[in-house]
């Protein structure tokens, strides 16, 4: 899709998942774009957790873009995740936000329960994912082991907390990518953060610090959530024909599934 701004700016577009994002640049600023991302962003750059808002623009055909200030950073590696401790304040912090749980309110925010994530892994699953003897017995497990969820308690979850998406500029670290936010369980992100990046010996002690005591239940919801996330990321891997990824998801899939 071709992009115009006013005279004097030039738009690339970035390689991406989305094929939304955009480096916008002129003679005195750099930006980044993404079109059509979640009117959150306003309230999360007020909140520190993701790069400063400069700037929104709606477009002739109704698409909304929205430019960030452009940081020359980089994204974490996996081994950074578990050991970083301000990857803990981030989430604390989005997890406890009141003024972004408002915003969210405000927006008509969906709130997911264990069952509808379920459910939506499992619409549009490909044949042979169904069939697979390991995901189906992974799957059972997530269905005999569902675990509670109070809709009071829901928090703002990123619901994409890959290593991608942690963005590290001059010691000050940002999540970025907004498209999956969502009311939920805090363990949605906490599980996946766990589940990919830091080892089963190691999960309780990442609780605690976090703030969370880290009891028999907590630790089983902690496992549930994770394993989810191993299977959304298997699907997503595969139907973007990803498939070296996808066996990866799984070989680490099967570390941690005991």
């Amino acid at each position: 899709m071709e992009l115009r701004l006013d005279s004097g700016w030039k738009i690339q577009p970035i390689k991406g998942d989305t094929g939304k994002t955009y480096y916008g640049f002129n003679a005195e600023e750099k930006v980044f774009i993404k079109r059509n991302t979640t009117p959150m962003l306003a309230a999360l750059s007020r909140e520190g957790i993701t790069p400063k808002l400069v700037w929104t623009k709606r477009m002739g055909n109704g698409d909304v873009l929205t430019a960030q200030e452009w940081l020359e950073g980089r994204i974490l590696a996996p081994d950074e995740i578990g050991e970083r401790n301000d990857v803990i304040d981030v989430l604390y912090h989005l997890h406890h936000s009141a003024s972004l749980k408002n915003m969210l309110e405000k927006m008509g925010g969906e709130t997911y329960t264990p069952q509808k994530m379920l459910q939506e892994y499992r619409l549009n699953l490909p044949q042979h994912l169904q069939e697979n003897p390991f995901l189906v017995l992974v799957y059972q497990y997530l269905i005999q082991h569902m675990p509670t969820f109070q809709r009071e308690e829901k928090t703002v979850v990123h619901g994409d907390v890959n290593c991608r998406n942690w963005l590290v500029c001059n010691h000050y670290l940002y999540l970025v990518d907004w498209d999956s936010v969502m009311f939920s369980d805090p363990f949605v992100d906490i599980g996946s953060i766990l589940g990919h990046y830091v080892p089963i010996s190691n999960w309780e002690q990442w609780l605690i610090s976090y703030g969370i005591h880290p009891t028999g239940d907590v630790l089983e919801k902690t496992y549930w959530y994770a394993i989810l996330s191993m299977l959304q990321e298997i699907k997503k891997y595969d139907l973007k024909g990803e498939y070296q990824k996808m066996n990866q998801e799984i070989v680490q899939l099967k570390r941690i599934y005991v």
